[in-house]
């Protein structure tokens, strides 16, 4: 697992994600023509709890066809 540096609304901030979620991150983000910074703010503004639990759980909906 790997930490990264993202920015939030401006803010810096670390998520911790396996490189099979950032990537799967990376291409949800291309898909939908933003940035993965952009991506994890949209997530970031309807989470309850961590933001890395939070991207998973994301990044698992879409590949199921729930998000």
């Amino acid at each position: 697992m790997k930490k990264r540096s993202v920015l939030i609304a401006g803010h810096p901030t670390s998520v911790s994600l396996e490189e099979e979620f950032w990537e799967a991150l990376k291409g949800l983000a291309q898909a939908r023509g933003m940035s993965v910074n952009a991506l994890i703010e949209e997530i970031d503004s309807t989470r309850s709890g961590n933001l890395s639990s939070a991207i998973r759980v994301h990044v698992l909906n879409a590949v199921q066809g729930r998000g």
